[in-house]
């Protein structure tokens, strides 16, 4: 099974972030604009964590809190799970399923790299069992 570095190579979408001092209703307008559910944070060129729907879902509007007033540095994870381009599809599967995440940073040598989705994830492993079953589809009928 491939890693998260095969991944990252096939994403067309240039990693997304926004301040920790963006409004959260900014940071929303962007998820919609870029049809993402989840940003990263970064302050200079330090990621500083994540803002995804759910953070929203559970501190801003569960909370009676407005999104126009509210910033992303106050309802942003801090400590999110992550993983480096070297993790296997297999290993990032079990870290969203047993984590309860759906995006993971991805962080090489203290930097950040890029970010993979659970749709991420899923694609490769389809495109993957295609790409298995193709070849031995082919080698069954003899390359007919």
């Amino acid at each position: 099974m491939g890693k998260v570095r095969n991944v990252l190579q096939e994403k067309t979408i240039p990693v997304i972030f926004v301040s920790p001092d963006t409004t959260v209703f900014e940071a929303l307008e962007l998820m919609f604009k870029k049809n993402i559910g989840a940003l990263l944070v970064m302050e200079q060129e330090k990621f500083v964590g994540m803002m995804t729907e759910r953070d929203y879902a559970r501190k801003v509007i569960l909370k009676g809190k407005s999104s126009k007033d509210t910033l992303v540095k106050e309802i942003l994870t801090e400590n999110p799970v992550i993983v480096s381009s070297n993790t296997t599809i297999e290993e990032c599967m079990w870290l969203m399923t047993n984590k309860f995440t759906r995006h993971l940073p991805v962080i090489d040598d203290d930097k950040l790299t890029g970010i993979v989705s659970i749709g991420d994830i899923v694609k490769y492993i389809i495109d993957e069992q295609k790409f298995i079953i193709g070849n031995l589809e082919h080698y069954i009928t003899g390359g007919r």
